[in-house]
């Protein structure tokens, strides 16, 4: 930190220009406002988030859009669970318990892309390229991210929100508490920002799996996201959201 500070200075008066890798609490001052006391500078952080009407907003959005696009893709969804309870007569659906705002643990939905049992419990094996465990029908919904579809019914439910922190498992929560609480102050969402811009998760966990996984991603993985969730808690509003849910279009696509 010492180093990084000199450094910093040094740049900032040779107009230099200077790229960083943000540590948490660059991004909590980041949007701190600017005030005094007497003859001191301050710099005033606080999490705002959104007042009454905006969450009354969001949630009306919400809603709206889930009910709009679960009447536009019910044919899509009809036909996707009778191909994959066609394959191998399983069930279409996979359930996860998810931790959202303040540590609540929902089930989060989706439609099983990969053979029954896939995952033992207590047991975390990533996806690979070609994975045998996935289906034919599994590697097609995975590629059109159509088995994504069903958390449209969490998001109807209000267990999810369209933005929001992407949810993680109730075992990390628990765990890893203290390094996650940015996690805990938002709702879980179907995308954001770090859904769209981190792509590292996959490329990291290729290979391992157990308790090497659960390392790789508590070291690794787990504070890049957090960065990003911290960003998605100090700009969070109705206009972000928007602007988020068009960006993951044209990812999608």
């Amino acid at each position: 930190t010492e180093m990084r500070n000199k450094i910093l200075k040094y740049c900032f008066e040779k107009s230099i220009r200077t790229y960083i890798t943000p540590k948490i609490s660059d991004i909590i001052v980041r949007s701190a406002d600017d005030i005094h006391l007497f003859d001191t500078p301050l710099l005033l952080c606080r999490n705002c988030g959104l007042n009454f009407e905006q969450r009354v907003i969001k949630r009306l959005m919400d809603i709206v859009i889930s009910l709009v696009i679960l009447t536009i893709t019910s044919p899509i969804m009809l036909v996707t669970a009778i191909a994959i309870k066609a394959y191998d007569h399983g069930p279409a659906f996979f359930k996860q318990k998810r931790c959202t705002i303040n540590g609540k643990v929902f089930e989060i939905l989706k439609f099983r892309s990969m053979i029954v049992d896939a995952e033992k419990p207590g047991m975390v094996i990533p996806a690979k390229d070609r994975d045998p465990r996935i289906t034919p029908v599994g590697r097609f919904i995975r590629a059109t991210r159509i088995d994504e579809l069903p958390q449209l019914i969490n998001i109807w439910k209000g267990e999810m929100t369209f933005v929001g922190a992407r949810p993680e498992g109730p075992k990390f929560v628990k765990e890893y508490t203290d390094e996650m609480y940015a996690t805990l102050l938002l709702p879980a969402g179907v995308t954001s920002m770090a859904s769209i811009c981190y792509k590292d998760e996959e490329r990291m966990l290729q290979g391992v799996c157990g308790e090497e996984a659960d390392r790789v991603y508590v070291e690794k993985i787990l504070p890049e996201k957090m960065k990003w969730n911290f960003i998605e808690l100090k700009k969070t509003s109705i206009i972000r959201d928007v602007q988020v849910l068009f960006k993951t279009v044209a990812a999608v696509i």
